[in-house]
């Protein structure tokens, strides 16, 4: 790390012994070694009130000496790690045992005497060409599980650098607030030095370690380092060391790091832990991968940011941020934040039914070759048992178990798990130019089927640039803001004061960038509207500021969500102090005893007046949409001084100096978004912390009620909606809450706790058709809970706090709430896309178990030293059954693996989304994954594939006049008979795909595909390289020329395929395969959005229309 100290006061290791220290024995290091925060910042060569002033060079040396802020990523696997994972796979374990004692077998030659003997039993090994051939059947299995273990391997080897590039993209967007040279710059994470001096807020996630310089009622949650809930309340005087990766749950104020990177509390922990991290991994099973056909999603075990600086920790961090590692709210050491999506359960769920019908099936075809050898050679041929045939016998009884692992293989959707990959990781991808950009792969899929959306009012369904758009001062109500002229002086000068001091010195205006551009608004947006009008005011906020630097604050009552108010306690020139506050008007007003009048002196309040005000100015702005702000100021004495730290003493009998309405225009997209939710059956809810009156009316705009205000739809408060749901010992009853959610379309004035309640009733509730799933967006740090429990967490990209994103699925970059809309499509999309992928292949599988089964048995009827010939065609594409006389060698069964699995993965599941797919209801938690009409389709187009197979395989030489493949000699050129079979088979399931990509009974397949260039590039591509494989393969892929007559016939039946589709489509489906459209029929669109429990019943009820 560089020379002990770099030229500074301090080395590297006695920094990190100062921030080891907590509570009074680091004050008392402090203090007494390193002379206080002054004496601090000497050793550290920096200012604290302007931070550092060098230049790059310096900042490198200090990079050299104190170490960077950054801790190197958890090493990746290799690409071998990756291939000894897959091979871990219980089926390829099995075929590969099965392989190895098939080549041991190939090799040992029974004594000649004994041939005889042992009967027809050896006929397999009487032709010398085929005792040397025989070792080709376990090689080429072995050949086929290398191909499966690679692309697997290779698969999760992209998955692995993809996650990691949306980690760092993560990581390039953290910035931080720093002070350098007097100015205040906002900072990559990764850049930040020792001695820089940091400002921290509300809901920041700590990026190093360092010192407090100056806070305001700061108090942090430690609980990710230390284990402890409750937030730790930061001071000069108790506890002024601030430690990386906690985070910052009320109050504001500024820090000089003393350490960064891997130097830091929670950088130290993460390299231990790192360290043990890949300890442990390299003796892991990689357990069930893929089997259950879930994406196995890598997660990191802590959000980096910018260099992994600001670390937190899963293993050390709770769910809901209150215990320790073995707590009860810990997350899983996998990363994995809920319970099994929405498509993974079901994936789960299909996968496990068709293991069971595979495995029947395998133990049956097992059992039937078995006894039938058996009964051939000791009974009806009469065979005694000899031990020198024994060896015989088991090469006979190895190949009957290899071929019901076969039949195992091919009945699994082993494509299954690569389709959902491609289809998640092309979603993402597409989804970030659409603004999301999700932070959990499952999410993207949950989003498909949500059911409701709890949705912030501020910045999400708002533009969030804040105006102040009306006052009340001097007891005259203004339409639009007043002139300087209209206010009297001293009512002006507690005006500007209120508005520039009691608030955070951060939020400025600044001149817009280019000509004719707006103001750029930074910092709170509610505080900007406020500057807006000191500037429209003639006075300047900056100016004001200067008079009162923020470390010269007595006292500051940072908002937060209960409080709904902010206040500053400041010096006053003449001696005594005066406290300013701004809040929610309702609160505020309850606090004041006077006013001031049109002169600017205070005049009694009392309660009917009040309340007079509250009706006659507050709420008819809020009815207009107006967010309604209060400011107040008190002065006191010098002597005594109050006891600051008890609010509610200090924060009274206060002197209002106006009342403000504030405009956030409602975002012009979010009606037309909200309107496509509702139409695609989703549930749009208001979850604000305004008023009632300012919520309602925002509602009404937005679409979420109803223009005209009919309808039963519930508008509550908090405390209302509390009221309603618990009952008399304070607790949550579902029974009650499933009476109120169902209605509920506005909560306003909630807190935090509410919003959870609110969405875990949701998700835990079981009345209705089907069970929710719910997605909710947020941006403040006690959001965190509802985004945590949540199917689906919108955390906002600008506005969004750190613990907001760090605990939320998707981020929206842009605010916008109809970049939800967009993933719901997408989420939509997936779905849809991993269905049309199973319902191609679960029809090819169906024809391959059902070929298996009776293939083997005919072929074992027909000569049981011949097994693998005949019926065995179609199973030769899984690779588990591979014999050199097969009606398809290893080189065709590879290339009929790669069109089932990897190219139609990519080509079914990377159909792009369209507007469509809003015109269903979702599909919900216990929809089918395999509607009734798929089942249809699967075997419908099975029936079709069986009934050419058969006919080629048993009549196709009559039918072509050819020489038949069956008959033909064991080292025989290829067959046309054989190549035609293969050339069928492979031309029916490009046209399958074109059906596969409609799902719920549409007649015109064609629909769409050329906005899909890569199903396009694929079907061509395929059918191209096939026309090579069978005219010019030869002997390498056993192909035999076909004539044009031959290919036209091959043709005739592929398209017939297509034919085939259209007659299915007339044949009912067993059931409604899409969730409702909505808009069809004699429906109204709007009814869509109600389920049946909540048809408008209400006469004369509350309801929002009537007031709630």
């Amino acid at each position: 790390m560089g020379d002990a100290g770099g030229g500074f006061g301090l080395a590297l290791p006695e920094l990190r012994a100062l921030m080891e220290l907590r509570g009074s024995e680091a004050l008392l290091r402090l203090q007494r070694d390193l002379g206080g925060v002054p004496g601090l910042c000497r050793r550290l060569r920096t200012s604290p009130t302007d931070g550092l002033s060098e230049g790059p060079p310096e900042l490198e040396r200090r990079r050299r000496t104190f170490g960077r802020n950054w801790i190197p990523p958890r090493r990746p696997k290799s690409f071998a790690a990756l291939v000894w994972e897959a091979l871990q796979d219980v089926t390829l374990v099995i075929l590969e045992v099965a392989a190895l004692v098939s080549l041991g077998l190939s090799f040992y030659a029974p004594p000649g005497a004994a041939d005889e003997a042992c009967g027809q039993a050896s006929g397999g090994t009487e032709d010398e060409g085929e005792a040397e051939a025989g070792w080709i059947e376990g090689a080429a299995i072995l050949l086929s599980v290398a191909c499966v273990v690679l692309v697997t391997a290779s698969n999760d080897w992209s998955k692995e650098r993809q996650f990691r590039g949306l980690q760092s993209r993560l990581e390039r967007e953290q910035r931080v607030a720093v002070l350098r040279g007097g100015h205040l710059a906002q900072v990559p994470v990764a850049d930040l030095v020792v001695g820089d001096v940091v400002q921290v807020k509300y809901g920041d996630l700590l990026p190093a370690d360092g010192v407090l310089i100056q806070g305001n009622d700061l108090k942090i949650d430690e609980s990710a380092l230390t284990g402890e809930s409750d937030h730790v309340r930061k001071s000069l005087d108790k506890d002024p060391l601030l430690l990386s990766g906690t985070h910052v749950m009320e109050g504001s104020g500024r820090m000089v790091v003393t350490a960064v990177g891997v130097n830091s509390q929670s950088g130290i922990i993460f390299t231990l832990l790192g360290a043990a991290g890949d300890d442990e991994d390299d003796g892991r099973d990689k357990k069930g991968k893929a089997q259950d056909g879930a994406v196995d999603t890598p997660q990191p075990k802590g959000k980096r940011q910018d260099g992994a600086v600001a670390m937190e920790m899963q293993p050390l961090k709770s769910a809901e941020g209150g215990d320790t590692a073995d707590g009860p709210g810990t997350r899983p050491r996998g990363g994995t934040k809920k319970e099994k999506s929405v498509l993974q359960a079901k994936l789960t769920q299909l996968a496990v039914q068709i293991g069971k019908a595979g495995l029947a099936m395998s133990a049956i075809t097992v059992i039937i070759l078995v006894l039938y050898f058996v009964i051939e050679t000791f009974v009806v041929q009469g065979r005694p048992w000899l031990a020198e045939c024994a060896p015989v016998y088991v090469q006979y009884w190895v190949k009957f178990f290899i071929i019901g692992v076969t039949v195992l293989v091919v009945a699994v959707p082993e494509g299954l798990p690569l389709a959902v990959t491609i289809s998640l990781a092309y979603s993402v991808k597409k989804m970030m130019k659409d603004n999301n950009l999700v932070r959990h792969l499952d999410a993207c899929e949950t989003m498909g089927n949500a059911t409701a959306i709890c949705s912030d009012k501020t910045g999400t369904l708002t533009t969030n640039r804040m105006t102040v758009v009306q006052a009340y001062v001097g007891g005259s109500h203004f339409s639009r803001p007043p002139a300087a002229a209209a206010l009297a002086p001293p009512t002006l000068d507690l005006l500007a004061q209120a508005i520039a001091i009691n608030s955070a010195y951060t939020s400025k205006i600044l001149p817009p960038e280019a000509p004719g551009a707006l103001p750029r608004h930074v910092g709170n947006k509610t505080e900007c509207a406020l500057l807006g009008l000191a500037l429209a005011l003639g006075r300047d906020p900056e100016a004001e500021r200067a008079q009162v630097p923020e470390e010269h604050l007595v006292k500051v009552f940072t908002f937060n969500s209960e409080r709904k108010s902010m206040s500053t306690v400041t010096r006053r020139p003449g001696g005594g102090y005066r406290l300013l506050c701004k809040g929610a008007s309702e609160m505020v007003l309850r606090r004041c005893t006077s006013m001031l009048d049109a002169g600017g002196a205070p005049r009694a309040l009392a309660g009917p007046e009040r309340e007079e005000l509250v009706r006659r100015v507050v709420e008819p702005m809020a009815a207009g949409g107006l967010r309604t702000l209060a400011l107040a100021f008190r002065d006191f004495p010098a002597r005594p001084e109050p006891p600051w730290d008890d609010e509610a003493a200090v924060v009274g009998e206060l002197t209002c100096i106006a009342i403000v309405g504030i405009e956030d225009p409602v975002r012009p997209e979010v009606p037309e978004a909200i309107r496509k939710c509702q139409r695609a059956g989703i549930t749009v809810r208001m979850v604000t912390g305004d008023n009632l009156d300012t919520a309602r009316a925002i509602a009404a705009k937005c679409g979420i009620l109803p223009a005209g205000g009919g309808g039963d739809w519930l508008c509550l408060e908090g405390k209302d909606f509390n009221r309603r749901i618990r009952n008399d010992r304070g607790e949550v009853e579902q029974e009650r809450l499933d009476k109120v959610w169902p209605k509920l379309r506005v909560l306003a004035r909630s807190s935090p706790t509410d919003k959870h309640t609110l969405v875990k009733g949701i998700i835990d509730s079981t009345i209705g058709d089907q069970r929710q799933v719910v997605a909710v967006t947020g941006d403040g740090t006690n959001d965190g809970p509802a985004l945590k429990k949540a199917d689906v967490g919108f955390a906002m990209g600008i506005a969004g706090t750190d613990v907001a994103k760090e605990a939320s699925d998707i981020i929206l970059t842009d605010d916008n709430f109809s970049s939800i809309v967009k993933a719901v499509m997408w989420g939509r999309n997936v779905y849809d896309s991993i269905a049309k992928f199973l319902q191609f292949q679960l029809t090819v599988n169906v024809v391959a178990v059902i070929v298996a089964f009776t293939g083997a048995c005919i072929t074992q009827v027909s000569s049981p030293g011949q097994v693998g010939h005949g019926g065995m065609v179609i199973v030769a594409f899984t690779g588990a059954c591979i014999t050199q006389d097969s009606p398809l060698k290893a080189v065709q069964m590879l290339w009929v693996n790669l069109i089932m699995d990897t190219l139609a993965s990519l080509a079914l599941a990377t159909e792009p989304p369209t507007e469509a797919l809003l015109l269903r209801r979702p599909y919900g938690r216990d929809h089918p994954l395999v509607s009734g009409t798929m089942l249809r389709n699967i075997l419908g187009h099975a029936a079709y594939q069986l009934l050419v197979i058969f006919t080629l395989l048993f009549a196709g030489e009559v039918l072509f006049d050819i020489d038949s493949g069956r008959a033909a000699p064991l080292h025989a050129p290829p067959s046309e008979h054989f190549t035609i079979i293969f050339n069928t088979f492979v031309l029916m399931q490009l046209f399958n795909e074109l059906n596969a990509r409609k799902l719920h009974g549409e007649r015109n397949v064609f629909e769409g595909v050329c906005a899909n260039p890569i199903f396009c590039a694929i079907v061509l591509g395929t059918f191209a390289v096939q026309v090579l494989i069978v005219q010019f393969g030869g002997k390498p892929f056993s192909c035999s020329p076909l004539s044009a007559e031959q290919w036209l016939w091959c043709l005739f039946v592929g398209v017939g395929e297509l034919v085939w589709g259209q007659v299915l489509v007339c044949v009912p489906g067993g059931g409604r395969s899409a969730p409702g459209r909505a808009g069809s029929g004699r429906r109204a669109p709007a009814t869509l959005t109600r389920p049946s429990w909540t048809r408008p019943s209400c006469a004369g009820g509350r309801c929002c229309g009537s007031g709630a």
